[in-house]
């Protein structure tokens, strides 16, 4: 009797939570983040500490139930040993100081992903130090081989965040069985699922998504087409691209939502920011408490060499999504207006 007892109240429970989960999600995705460098002189750290660099935009970031990021680099403030390059000309090393977290806090980052090649740009010093700095100010952080997701819980909405690279010591774009298998274990478990990849080939020549694998400076840097689509097929909800410095198409694929590159969202020296490489947009997804697709928002910010990000008044980054989602993907319905509002017109 007591164990029937507890199951009708377990049942009760659960049902309740159900019934009380809110009818609307809204998740924001921006782009690569690397607010400023002390390596190998200091030279390209920004002044107050990096607490301008996202001022601008704070409001827009801070109003999501979850906020994402890609952070490039580590967050180390001295010391590790900076990796070696095959072709200095392409290689650039990050080390933000560790107390440029807070720039993260202050934005209203929940999660950022680790899964990319600057991740290991000092080694396993300079990977433990910027897990230790994200988690003492209670950001999550996902992608590393050690730790490909995260899940946690939000408002009574469980979220998964998964990452993925081509690179070294990161979940592999490149193991597709076994990205598979983690998004469907995740997909099991919480409610919405959300998926970062960092992939692709870089640079302005490299905007379109060519469905097929992508291989620069002789480094596979996946499909990200199929990518995406097969993990949807699994479980996914939401995948944000990242890694080719410019912003790319946006699709809805099985009423789901692809941002295939999120381009430079916050990159202080070092990274090129020069005409197309300094759009990017603030993508903020609005989802059922399961992850269905109900539209989207696109703000359109820029940056230039060695100032904030700012809004983009012109909206120069959302007109060239526009123009990107009707030549890759012509087949998708979806209407972006010059509003940024993003709706798929067949549910």
């Amino acid at each position: 009797m007591r164990f029937l007892l507890l199951a009708v109240l377990i049942f009760a429970i659960q049902n309740l939570k159900a019934q009380t989960k809110k009818d609307t999600v809204s998740i924001i995705g921006v782009g690569d983040m690397m607010m400023g460098s002390n390596y190998p002189n200091g030279g390209n750290l920004p002044p107050n500490d990096g607490l301008d660099l996202m001022k601008e935009v704070e409001y827009i970031l801070k109003n999501a139930d979850v906020t994402f990021g890609n952070l490039e680099g580590v967050l180390l403030n001295d010391g590790g040993t900076a990796k070696t390059c095959r072709d200095p000309k392409v290689c650039y090393v990050f080390r933000s100081p560790e107390k440029y977290v807070q720039n993260l806090v202050n934005a209203g980052f929940d999660v950022m992903s680790l899964a990319n090649n600057h991740s290991g740009d000092f080694g396993e010093l300079g990977k433990r130090s910027s897990i230790k700095a994200l988690e003492e100010v209670g950001i999550r952080q996902a992608g590393q081989s050690t730790k490909p997701y995260v899940i946690f819980e939000k408002e009574g909405i469980t979220f998964g965040v998964a990452a993925f690279a081509p690179n070294a010591g990161c979940a592999s774009i490149n193991d597709l069985k076994e990205a598979r298998r983690t998004i469907a274990k995740l997909d099991s478990t919480v409610d919405i699922v959300i998926v970062s990849f960092h992939g692709g080939a870089e640079g302005p020549q490299h905007e379109h998504v060519p469905r097929k694998n992508e291989i620069f400076y002789g480094e596979n840097r996946g499909d990200v087409y199929q990518f995406a689509h097969q993990l949807i097929d699994v479980g996914a909800d939401v995948v944000f691209g990242h890694g080719p410095h410019v912003t790319r198409a946006v699709e809805v694929y099985k009423n789901k939502f692809i941002s295939y590159s999120l381009g430079n969202f916050c990159t202080y020296g070092g990274i090129n920011v020069s005409g197309i490489n300094g759009l990017s947009p603030i993508i903020k997804v609005f989802t059922s408490s399961i992850g269905e697709f109900y539209r989207a928002e696109i703000t359109s910010t820029k940056q230039t060499f060695y100032r904030p990000v700012t809004i983009d008044d012109e909206k120069k980054v959302l007109k060239r999504i526009q123009q990107l989602t009707r030549q890759d993907f012509p087949e998708s319905q979806i209407e972006i207006d010059d509003n940024g509002n993003v709706k798929h017109l067949v549910k």
